[in-house]
């Protein structure tokens, strides 16, 4: 027979002090636990089906020696009887963790999937799209129903005040509320249809979104007028101003630009290398700087700044707005972005460079998920050479327009 331990009282118990395993009698199997921190916890030790089973049964003294002795006794009871103490345990978390899930509203599983994934989101405004445009729309229609609730008529509820009005948005909304329901469904192990899809369900109520809004792209200046409006550009003082010029010598985005700083600049090498972080596709985008581009950096004020192009507010980035502002004083409704656009139609319709140059200067994804498998090299010299060309096009305009300013309205 296995040895009986002897019962200790309370007071016994609270001065234990050895690191180990001390059995306390009073229920067999019931033994305390003193760490080497002099944490104290209880164990139970239990044969069930024929294998040696340690139970936890809490820390002390939150559960006291009485309730620890009570609870051995149950789970015994629990073996004799045929059940599993720690399956049961298991299957009844498993329930509970089940109960909450169900009962997870839109609002709560939206705040959890923004927060879960803005990390991966290149962009800071991208995390405030998505709350604003569920915040605005989907929150007051769906937002206390729990997730396992909401059915596809909720979401048409949702939709169809902005489907043929602000068809754009109504779009990206769908897709949020897609991707939220399906994020949480997937925590609740819930399998189901998702009421927000557009093949089989949705597409059954609306119209395609190319039926009843044209895509609206980013206004650009022509690639023809582009000199012009260097020179332009070239003549209006400022870290704005000067920071347009960049991207457009670049070809990059706004945020690539305003986000610049210096430790990403080799002037020797004559390269901007954006970590991986700040790019839409996440990947490290390699640069070449132009002759142009090269002696814009290298004529800033030289001023103790982390930003190549830095906010009047010291150490913080140019706001997304100011790059726009400049192309507003200068009476244009053209958007910067647009010049990544100007760029591109020059470089196919006036130059030979290769497709893939011009693409992979935008920093986009060339070909297919096979092709760019085996593509190991981004064409880096090649893009120095376009690059050039691009600057050269982009000034040339200069000598004609140096006796005076060029009053231009639209390109």
């Amino acid at each position: 027979m296995p040895k009986v331990a002897r019962e200790l009282s309370a007071l016994a118990v609270s001065k234990l002090r050895d690191v180990g395993m001390h059995a306390v009698g009073g229920a067999a199997g019931l033994q305390l636990v003193v760490g080497a921190s002099g944490s104290k916890s209880w164990i139970v030790r239990i044969m069930v089906n024929g294998k040696r089973r340690d139970i936890g049964l809490g820390a002390y003294p939150e559960v006291g020696l009485a309730d620890a002795r009570d609870r051995t006794r149950e789970l015994r009871r629990q073996v004799s009887a045929g059940i599993d103490p720690i399956a049961q345990r298991k299957a009844e978390a498993e329930a509970s963790a089940a109960q909450m899930a169900a009962a997870v509203t839109f609002d709560e599983a939206a705040k959890s999937f923004i927060e879960s994934h803005a990390g991966g989101w290149a962009n800071i405004k991208h995390a405030q799209q998505w709350e604003s445009t569920l915040a605005t729309y989907a929150s007051p229609v769906i937002g206390k129903l729990p997730v396992s609730e909401i059915r596809t008529a909720h979401v048409v509820e949702v939709l169809k005040p902005i489907w043929t009005t602000k068809t754009e948005t109504a779009k990206r909304l769908r897709g949020r509320i897609e991707q939220v329901i399906s994020a949480a469904d997937a925590l609740a192990e819930r399998e189901r249809l998702n009421p927000a899809r557009w093949v089989g369900a949705l597409d059954k109520v609306f119209p395609k979104p190319s039926k009843v809004a044209t895509v609206k792209h980013h206004e650009a200046v022509p690639w023809r007028g582009l000199p012009k409006f260097m020179v332009n550009l070239r003549l209006r003082p400022g870290i704005a101003a000067r920071a347009l010029e960049f991207a457009i010598l670049t070809a990059a985005r706004s945020g690539e630009v305003r986000g610049m700083t210096w430790d990403e600049v080799d002037l020797a090498q004559r390269l901007w290398i954006v970590p991986g972080e700040r790019m839409k596709m996440r990947r490290e985008h390699r640069v070449p700087l132009s002759g142009a581009a090269l002696e814009l950096l290298k004529a800033l004020p030289k001023v103790e700044e982390k930003y190549v192009f830095p906010s009047p507010f010291k150490g913080i980035q140019l706001s997304d707005m100011t790059l726009a502002a400049v192309m507003r004083r200068m009476k244009l409704t053209a958007v910067p972005h647009g010049f990544r656009s100007s760029f591109r139609d020059w470089a196919a319709e006036a130059t030979n460079h290769p497709h893939a140059a011009a693409e992979l200067a935008l920093a986009h994804a060339v070909g297919n998920a096979v092709e760019a498998a085996y593509r190991r090299g981004d064409m880096l010299d090649k893009r120095r050479e376009l690059m050039e060309d691009w600057a050269a096009y982009c000034g040339s305009a200069a000598v004609m327009e140096a006796a005076g300013v060029v009053e231009l309205r639209q390109a």
